[in-house]
């Protein structure tokens, strides 16, 4: 009997952290899935402005809207890249005020500093959503190709939304799974 309870303990510690491991694996997953897709979309601007380089170098021509591409998939390009930064806290910070202080003011300043950064991208998410109706609305089409741009704009709020999802998790993973947060800008002050 006593060898029994002695070997369920691990068993039971290791089902606990799989549980564990299981929940947070999805928020994991699904921050790398939207660091993935930013990279993409950095892949694909540079892809449009290489191939219509090339063509208007050697060939005389260009894609046809290659300007309305570029523009449109630079817009999301800079919202996915805010959805991935907001996240690892990989933006630019001024810390000033936060080396002066104490470990728990540390940490209540980064919990405000979180949640003001998620009202704002939440507004913005909101007017970015009311940008992407206009423009279905108002039928806003490509010069060359008569092709509609709303789609366009359309991913680029899908950006702004996984923007505001993650922001959430962070302050989440700030206020009650501090240990959960892996990244350079807050293991730093881990070690403070």
């Amino acid at each position: 009997m006593e060898g029994d309870s002695v070997r369920a303990e691990p068993v039971e510690a290791l089902r606990q952290a799989q549980g564990e491991r299981a929940g947070r694996g999805f928020a994991d997953r699904f921050i790398s899935g939207i660091e993935w897709l930013a990279a993409i979309f950095v892949g694909v601007v540079a892809l449009n402005i290489f191939a219509n380089v090339l063509l208007r170098k050697f060939f005389s021509t260009s894609i046809p809207d290659a300007y309305d591409f570029g523009r449109m998939l630079l817009g999301i390009l800079i919202f996915w890249g805010i959805a991935a930064t907001s996240y690892r806290g990989g933006h630019i910070t001024v810390d000033l005020v936060w080396s002066a202080v104490g470990k728990r003011k540390k940490r209540l300043i980064d919990v405000f500093a979180t949640l003001v950064l998620l009202f704002v991208v939440t507004v913005q998410t909101a007017m970015l959503f009311d940008k992407v109706r206009l423009t279905y609305v108002d039928h806003v089409l490509t010069y060359d190709l008569n092709m509609p741009t709303w789609p366009f704009y359309a991913v680029a709020w899908a950006g702004d939304v996984c923007a505001v999802i993650l922001i959430a998790i962070r302050t989440w993973r700030l206020v009650f799974e501090p240990e959960a947060l892996h990244d350079a800008h807050f293991d730093d002050k881990k070690m403070e």
